[in-house]
């Protein structure tokens, strides 16, 4: 058989990230409004299909991280993009709201690529290639909001919305034999297993966590049921973190998560979601804005859409630079460029939003500064933990992410909404909202200067690793 991570391999990870997860979890936004009248359901359950999908990939992320770490990232990331793909073709013929929620959480274990992504990256190839590698996995996350919103008008219009569902699935049916064939092995860790109370007790406190910040502009911020579920979540929290510093082999190490370069890079992670969310919100809504008073563009979801394809270019580029910034000024500047870069291209929105080259210029620097920060927020991670524990690091990273661009989404819609006017969104609406995402990225700024300078290297030498690659 063909020699395994070979030149293929990270664009293929990077290939099965979009489709399992990013492209799988935006497309069903464009189709919401047609969703909701083909399933006969209301806005609110219509909704559920993106949080149905964003709470399992939440709880699923760090788990199959842990599980990758345990039994070899190969095995799992083959189990993980199965069922994936079962899920979305589920969701995809699901004839009511309940069927598609089910097929729409099981497409969420998708999410659980990157983890292993990164652990693969890390055992198969050479520090020096490692950045670049890590870097470009990373920018893929945010590509998935583009490209559906792209491919959403001409599918729709042609084919129907539950076509924008099936997107995912062909990517993924070649892309299940062509991970078998390509993803090098590793062996499982000796006397190796899950601590499956923790992560049983991980999944509960998330999901209350998580729905109470989802449903919050629904149910009302100061609502039993929003003010409930938090409590709840606090309290299981609570009774995890009791019992992760007592078991043997915990899910999360405590101790691994103090680490300075791993929470500077986790709070760099939670903050740079919301700002990427922030601007996935706030960008489209001011371009299809009907014009009022010399504000508002009256755009199409097209012209919407053809506004992130320049960020979004500009993240994939800025994500696969990184690893040769890396090796020259090191990821904690490549973070701070990255942190600088964004906040300059929301402040400048914040004060010209007039014309759409200013929007266009603005959201140029926020896809390339993003794109910077989260490849060099994932380096700084997978540089800091050891080896063994490189899936379950970079899964709580991926996972604090996706609560940031909760919290990126629906603090920016509170923000929006308190400035409208005779049932319109006002200018100092945005501008407040792109002030606020400009102040968050200056929280980042000052992360990357706590974060250490030299992270601590990976253990072992890739000769030490050669043997684990050729098991199959």
């Amino acid at each position: 058989m063909a020699a395994r991570g070979g030149r293929g391999l990270v664009p293929l990870l990077a290939f099965l990230g979009v489709m399992a997860y990013s492209l799988s979890m935006a497309v069903v936004t464009p189709a919401l409004p047609l969703l909701q009248r083909g399933l006969h359901t209301t806005p609110s359950g219509a909704a559920w299909a993106l949080t149905a999908m964003t709470l399992s990939a939440a709880v699923a992320t760090p788990v199959v991280g842990r599980l990758g770490d345990l039994y070899g990232p190969r095995r799992v990331l083959l189990v993980v993009l199965a069922v994936a793909t079962a899920g979305m073709v589920v969701a995809a013929v699901a004839g009511s709201l309940p069927v598609m929620l089910a097929g729409r959480a099981l497409g969420g274990i998708g999410g659980g690529v990157f983890p292993l992504a990164y652990t693969i990256i890390r055992d198969v190839f050479p520090p020096e290639r490692t950045a670049s590698a890590i870097g470009l996995m990373s920018s893929m996350l945010g590509l998935g909001g583009a490209v559906s919103w792209c491919l959403a008008g001409p599918i729709i219009d042609l084919l129907g919305w539950r076509w924008l569902l099936w997107v995912p699935v062909i990517g993924l049916l070649p892309g299940l034999p062509a991970a078998w064939w390509l993803v090098p092995a590793s062996p499982p860790r000796a006397a190796a297993r899950v601590d499956w109370w923790g992560a049983a007790l991980f999944a509960a406190w998330l999901v209350a966590a998580l729905t109470a910040l989802t449903q919050g502009m629904d149910w009302g911020w100061t609502s039993p049921g929003v003010l409930g579920l938090l409590l709840l979540a606090a309290a299981l929290a609570c009774v995890w973190l009791r019992v992760e510093s007592r078991v043997r082999e915990p899910l999360v190490d405590l101790r691994l998560m103090r680490r300075r370069g791993v929470w500077t890079a986790n709070l760099a992670s939670l903050l740079s979601g919301y700002a990427l969310m922030a601007g996935g919100l706030l960008f489209p809504l001011l371009v299809q804005l009907p014009e009022r008073g010399g504000f508002g563009f009256g755009g199409t979801a097209t012209e919407a859409a053809l506004l992130q394809l320049p960020a979004s270019a500009g993240m994939t580029a800025a994500g696969l630079s990184a690893g040769l910034l890396h090796r020259w000024i090191g990821s904690r500047a490549v973070l701070g460029a990255g942190a600088v870069l964004t906040g300059a291209g929301y402040a400048f929105v914040a004060v010209q939003s007039e014309a759409m080259w200013q929007l266009y210029a603005g959201g140029l620097a926020r896809g390339v500064g993003l794109g910077l920060a989260y490849a060099a927020v994932a380096n700084l991670v997978v540089l800091e933990v050891p080896a063994g524990e490189t899936g379950v690091a970079t899964g709580i990273n991926t996972l604090v992410r996706t609560v940031g661009a909760s919290l990126g989404t629906q603090v920016s819609a509170v923000i929006v909404a308190a400035s409208v006017t005779a049932g319109q969104p006002t200018r100092p609406g945005f501008a407040a909202g792109f002030a606020v995402s400009s102040a968050v990225m200056a929280g980042v700024a000052v992360l990357a200067l706590l974060a250490p300078r030299r992270p601590a290297r990976r253990t072992g030498t890739r000769a030490e690793r050669e043997p684990a690659q050729a098991v199959r």
